[in-house]
């Protein structure tokens, strides 16, 4: 039965398993395996990882004006020429963007989904946002890159994230 806190975090455990299963499939890769890509125009192994975390960290900070000034450093992990971190770095970004992201979820409570937030596009459109898509946003775009990080794995002849 689902805790009775009035957090959110009962509700998202299935995402903190995802999470798990991401550092495992990370953590013990080398800089050779990380730069592998399934084609020359696709994210390698590392960029899809570090996509992950910079995603996370920029929802996080610049949308939901949360998880403070250490999600800054990881936001930059999306920038175009961001190097490559090393699978132990990966791995610190994962565990660091997850406690911002677990901490939330506990102090969140369902009345909390509906407020609202602004983001801009490159354009400059301005999107009014819930705090419950982003939450969900963010969900997809875990399984999203993970995914492609496995298969990428996977054609590698490396374990993939095993569900």
């Amino acid at each position: 039965m689902a805790e009775q806190d009035g957090s959110l975090l009962p509700y998202y455990r299935g995402w903190e398993t995802y999470q798990e299963l991401l550092i495992k499939s990370v953590e013990s890769l080398t800089p050779e395996q990380l730069a592998v890509r399934p084609a020359p125009h696709l994210r390698s192994i590392g960029e899809n990882a570090a996509h992950i975390v910079g995603t996370r960290a920029g929802w996080f900070y610049f949308t939901l004006e949360t998880g403070g000034e250490g999600l800054v450093k990881y936001a930059k992990w999306n920038m175009p020429d961001h190097p490559v971190p090393s699978a132990a770095e990966l791995v610190e970004g994962l565990k660091f963007t997850w406690q911002v992201i677990h901490s939330s979820l506990s102090t969140w409570t369902p009345a909390n989904l509906s407020d609202i937030f602004h983001d801009s596009d490159e354009n400059g459109k301005i999107w009014d946002l819930t705090r419950q898509w982003v939450i969900w946003h963010l969900i997809e775009h875990d399984l999203h890159h993970g995914g492609e990080l496995s298969f990428t794995l996977g054609m590698s002849g490396l374990p993939g994230i095993s569900l």
